[in-house]
């Protein structure tokens, strides 16, 4: 029986695998934990947050013995799939940092330029080609109620001396060649990574640190051993002074994350390689990124061989919280992607996709990450960058790290760090408490208006307002 959805059929030769790991090494490189080892720092995940953690762990104090637990291979998960976004922001946005933090919003805005910039730094100075190319983003309105949202913003955004500027629909169209948009906001600060190649240049420096990574070792338990803690594997266990737990969107060790921390699964598509004709006719000439500004929102960006990374839209929570290599496909999601692509850029009506995959974020209740320590401060955490962690995982392994030295730091005295988020509701009640709030989400994109349920998350501090 032949299919007569066009969709379908155009993304049936699409590799099921991110785009970044073309030409990249994928797979397991070192062999499982199998006995027993001994660490002074045992680092649970081998994402962004465990890297810069085992890096900075052995920048600040060489010849310690860092060990890193990665349950699969490095790059594997959230990592080695996202779409690359650099941002400076540790609020999830300046309207969040406002409504949640107003009066450390400064300093927040500090340190996230602080660290972006430290981690250009870091690239140069190691040699790491990841692409990095700080060319900032366009949030773009497809709705007038999203288009005066994104000018009367533009005040919130010079207060903290943001560089932005306000395009109407005139200017929006002759950077970027769609009848889809109305008006956009153009900010200068931030950019754009290849994430593989990111997350492999800092696999490289911790290894040259002495960092000693086993994948394919799943963490499944921790407890308290002598003075210190013994972190249980599949074939064998590490005991070590101190624990980095940076599991974000998996199984927690700690039964207190699984309040805090949800799963949701994001899609994206890659289109093949553009022409110089095709490139022409979207315009988009300073390579930016590109967001749309509702709450369900693209986001897209071309690659260093001018593919165009088309992502977002649908957030996907699964019942039970439930986190499985089979939910990164998700045909109904893909065929939506590549309709609102089609729909955004019909001039690129021919353009094949690639490739097609889809990935697991962890979110938190404040769209912000939550930090804390346990076992009487022997383990800390770093988990729920919601989406926004490319280079905030930085930030949040040096706050763990500041955590485990017991040191008052700059970072650790941030309410957003010594806050906690609202708990999720245990199932059965947390899938149709998320189905209402992504329906009610929907209909402010609609309407332009905030219902009743989402004013009321407002009050709790729930981060719906970035």
């Amino acid at each position: 029986m032949t299919s007569t959805d066009p969709a379908r059929d155009e993304l049936r030769d699409a590799e099921p695998r991110p785009v970044w790991w073309e030409g990249a090494p994928t797979g397991p490189r070192t062999d499982p934990l199998r006995g027993r080892v001994d660490a002074d720092l045992v680092v649970v995940g081998g994402g962004y947050t465990g890297l810069w953690a085992a890096i900075e762990a052995l920048t600040e104090h060489p010849g310690r013995r860092v060990v890193i637990l990665e349950q699969s291979w490095v790059g594997a998960a959230a990592s080695g799939r996202n779409g690359g976004f650099v941002s400076e922001s540790l609020t999830h946005g300046i309207a969040h940092g406002e409504a949640m933090w107003p009066d450390e919003l400064p300093e927040l805005q500090r340190l996230g330029r602080e660290n972006v910039a430290q981690i250009a730094e870091f690239l140069r100075r190691n040699n790491i080609d990841a692409d990095l190319r700080m060319v900032g983003k366009i949030t773009l309105a497809r709705q007038p109620h999203e288009a005066e949202a994104l000018r009367t913003a533009v005040a919130g955004y010079a207060r903290h001396g943001e560089d932005v500027v306000f395009l109407d629909r005139d200017q929006v169209r002759a950077d970027i060649r769609s009848d889809a948009f109305l008006a956009g906001l153009r900010i200068h600060s931030g950019g754009l990574v290849d994430p593989m190649a990111l997350v492999l240049g800092l696999r490289r420096v911790a290894e040259e640190l002495g960092a000693v990574i086993f994948e394919q070792t799943p963490a499944t338990g921790i407890r308290r051993e002598g003075a210190g803690l013994q972190v249980r594997s599949t074939h064998g266990a590490v005991h070590s002074a101190q624990v980095v737990l940076a599991s974000n969107a998996y199984r927690p060790l700690l039964r207190r994350l699984s309040a805090w921390v949800l799963p949701v699964y994001d899609y994206v598509l890659a289109t093949a390689p553009l022409t110089a004709e095709q490139l022409d006719s979207v315009g988009w000439a300073e390579n930016q990124g590109l967001t749309d500004a509702g709450n369900q929102f693209h986001y897209f960006r071309r690659t260093r061989d001018d593919r165009i990374v088309w992502g977002g839209y649908d957030a996907i929570y699964h019942f039970g919280n439930a986190v499985a290599p089979q939910l990164e496909l998700r045909d109904r999601s893909h065929r939506l992607l590549a309709k609102h692509f089609r729909e955004t850029f019909p001039q690129l009506e021919e353009v094949p996709f690639t490739h097609r995959w889809g990935g697991v974020i962890d979110t938190t209740s404040r769209f912000t990450p939550i930090f804390g320590t346990a076992f009487g401060g022997r383990l800390a955490y770093a988990v729920g960058f919601t989406g926004l962690g490319v280079a905030s995982t930085r930030f949040g392994a040096r706050v763990a790290l500041d955590l485990l030295a017991g040191r008052e730091t700059e970072r650790t005295r941030l309410k957003a760090v010594t806050g906690t988020a609202v708990p999720f509701p245990p199932e059965p009640l947390r899938w149709p408490v998320v189905e209402m709030t992504r329906a009610a989400l929907a209909r402010e994109d609609e309407t332009g208006r905030r219902g009743v349920l989402l004013r009321t998350l407002d009050r709790f501090g729930v981060g719906f307002n970035s």
